[in-house]
């Protein structure tokens, strides 16, 4: 078995900013990059793993995932003036573009796409990538959330791999951004990709360790177990973590060392981490370190402050595992966590509902008095 630890880091991918007032895009900053590779020299870790180069991402690499009219059209940004780069950001999502962001979107795939080489090849047992702008919500032929290229995904298909997709994401029943229909619990996948697409959506905020360790211990690992992946490729976004601007969640970056352990025994220890977001400049450079000290096999920090999931967690819990059940043995005959038998969703509905009557009896009250 492959030892070490990969860590791929390039201060380029530093040199882009925002270039005008956009309060959306704002806290994307180069810092985030910066304050997370320096925390781990502080700390002893950058020392410690095995320094891996960069290198830009292809076109053909690039065009497995996106299209060849997107790629064209990213590529003219560096030549663009400041009010072109205005213009053409405006048909996106929450992102802003930059003359050098195509320049550190290629370096940023082509780290993914490095990490994914050193592991498969037994280069090293896994590692971590540094990289920005991030991926996750970049689409065939859009940059959206400050996303580019989809940096993982790109990954997942220079492996060939089939791929089984599992996500937890802030959700609030749709009302928080992208507000995406198909991030909800019962989006599974079409077709052959029926159930490979598992989206554990948060309908809250302030979710803590106990709700992300609930989401591994019960949906999570059983599942990965059962597909049994030859590689584990994670977005890590710590935007979950404490303090952070865009998740307002409340997990503390302990929580992410016993994620990776867990993650560590799938795929015989192939695991490759590719930075996404984390906005809070204190609490991500402590969770890039959680995460990369798990990676090189220190010991576990001692959770403290554990309790049971939330009720908003259960709820999210058993919904997807209503959804996916008839796909996944491991999800068929194990008992489902304690929890009520309706959603957050159906509860809002049936509350909306109730309002509804309420007004509804309380006009036909008024109406029968002026017969009267």
């Amino acid at each position: 078995m492959a030892h070490g630890t990969a860590l791929i880091y390039d201060e380029e991918m530093t040199k882009y900013k925002l270039l005008w007032v956009d309060p959306a895009c704002k806290i994307e900053v180069p810092e985030r990059l910066s304050v997370s590779y320096e925390a781990l020299v502080r700390n002893g870790l950058a020392d410690r793993c095995v320094s891996i180069p960069v290198r830009e991402a292809t076109d053909a690499e690039i065009l497995l995932v996106h299209s060849d009219e997107y790629l064209e059209a990213v590529k003219k940004t560096p030549y663009m003036t400041l009010e072109d780069l205005k213009e053409f950001t405006l048909q996106f999502g929450d992102v802003y573009f930059h003359p050098n962001i195509y320049r550190c979107a290629k370096l940023a795939a082509g780290s993914a796409l490095q990490l994914v080489d050193s592991v498969m090849m037994e280069r090293v047992r896994n590692g971590m990538a540094l990289v920005r702008p991030p991926g996750h919500h970049s689409m065939r032929s859009a940059a959206s959330g400050f996303c580019v290229f989809n940096n993982v995904a790109i990954a997942a298909r220079y492996a060939k791999q089939n791929v089984l997709y599992f996500s937890w994401h802030r959700y609030e029943h749709q009302k928080f951004w992208p507000q995406l229909r198909e991030s909800d619990y019962d989006s599974v996948g079409k077709e052959k990709g029926a159930g490979f697409n598992i989206n554990l959506p948060w309908n809250q905020v302030g979710m803590e360790n106990s709700d992300y360790l609930s989401v591994f211990c019960h949906v999570l690992l059983p599942v990965a177990y059962e597909f049994c992946p030859d590689l584990v490729l994670v977005c890590a976004g710590f935007d979950s973590a404490i303090g952070d601007p865009e998740g307002e969640m409340c997990a503390t970056p302990d929580i992410f060392a016993h994620l990776t352990h867990l993650l560590m025994n799938l795929a015989g220890g192939r695991l490759c981490a590719v930075l996404e977001g984390g906005y809070n400049l204190t609490s991500l450079p402590q969770s890039v370190c959680q995460t990369v000290q798990t990676l090189l096999g220190d010991p576990l920090p001692q959770l403290a402050n554990l309790s049971g999931p939330c009720r908003s967690a259960l709820e999210s819990l058993q919904c997807l595992r209503s959804a996916q059940k008839q796909y996944w043995g491991s999800l068929k005959h194990t008992a489902s966590p304690t929890a009520a038998n309706i959603s957050t969703k159906r509860i809002r509905i049936a509350e909306g509902e109730v309002e509804e009557e309420e007004k509804t009896e309380l006009g036909e009250e008024e109406k029968n008095s002026e017969e009267k």
